[in-house]
């Protein structure tokens, strides 16, 4: 199969170094101490395996230890599609396709089944000459994988719920809380429409200094003073009553247009004398 990231970069703002009086850009220089300034090509990576010994590493050797079958993604097997928690996810995600006709039917077979069965496969395949524990799933018409972390590299809870205080919960909390979740359920949730606010400020910012312009500070809007957390929570509760009544007003007044126009043409029809009704009325005039 071939793989193709998922990730768009070019979106990305990426901000250079520049010396703070003359603005020019800071240039990184890789020193010898024994013989000064080097070029890329006389530069090899090492490990330190001791105080200031170093065995050389090249990166290139260590796919001389891999066995010529790792080079395909290797499915280990299927697991249910919640059975691994999210924040085992490295962050990375790439499209699969089928590498060749040949590769077609396999490639449609696997996300069908994995489909029809809510499962997700547990692979293993090499990114950029490195193995990576993948999580293999159906993403729409696509097959695609997901980096996973390996659990030595997550930090477990254990450490941080130490930190946490034993505490009791009210019925009225409790009651508030779940009101404030209920009132603030999305109904239709699109995750497109959420935007980088950070990049969007960082780019009309730099608009703005290529323009010359001033830079002026967005009026800030000044919070309540929140004294607890049940105050904090009733005042979250009302605003999101608020704004469910202010959205059920709306709704409710445009039907009520609706049925007010529906009801005047009503009207007018009624008074309206049809095509027969003038026939009548005519006969009765002429006689």
């Amino acid at each position: 199969m071939k793989a193709f990231t998922a990730h768009e970069t070019d979106s990305d703002v990426r901000l250079n170094q520049l010396h703070k009086d003359c603005h020019q850009r800071v240039k990184y220089k890789k020193v010898c101490p024994e013989h000064g300034e080097l070029a890329q090509k006389d530069i090899v990576s090492g490990y330190e395996f001791s105080k200031d010994q170093y065995v050389v590493i090249d990166t290139g050797e260590i796919a001389k230890l891999r066995p010529e079958s790792d080079k395909a993604v290797k499915i280990h097997g299927f697991i249910a599609e919640d059975s691994l928690d999210p924040m085992f996810h490295a962050g990375k995600t790439y499209y699969l396709l089928p590498d060749g006709v040949a590769g077609d039917k396999p490639y449609g077979l696997l996300h069908k089944g994995l489909e029809e069965r809510s499962v997700v496969g547990l692979a293993q395949i090499v990114i950029a000459g490195r193995e990576q524990i993948v999580l293999l799933r159906p993403l729409e018409d696509l097959l695609a994988i997901t980096v996973l972390h390996v659990a030595d590299k997550v930090k477990g809870t254990e450490a941080f719920s130490k930190e946490l205080q034993d505490m009791e919960v009210s019925a009225e909390e409790m009651s508030l809380t779940n009101t404030l979740i209920e009132h603030s359920l999305i109904d239709e949730f699109d995750y497109g429409s959420y935007k980088d606010d950070y990049v969007m400020r960082l780019r009309e910012l730099i608009q703005l200094k290529v323009d010359g312009k001033e830079i002026v500070a967005a009026p800030d809007v000044e919070e309540p003073k929140i004294l607890n957390l049940m105050d904090a929570l009733k005042r979250s509760v009302a605003e999101a009553q608020a704004a469910a009544a202010a959205s059920g007003k709306k709704v409710m007044g445009t039907r009520k247009k609706a049925a007010k126009k529906a009801k005047k043409a009503t009207a007018k029809r009624k008074m309206a004398p049809s095509a027969g009704n003038k026939k009548s009325a005519a006969k009765k005039k002429s006689g």
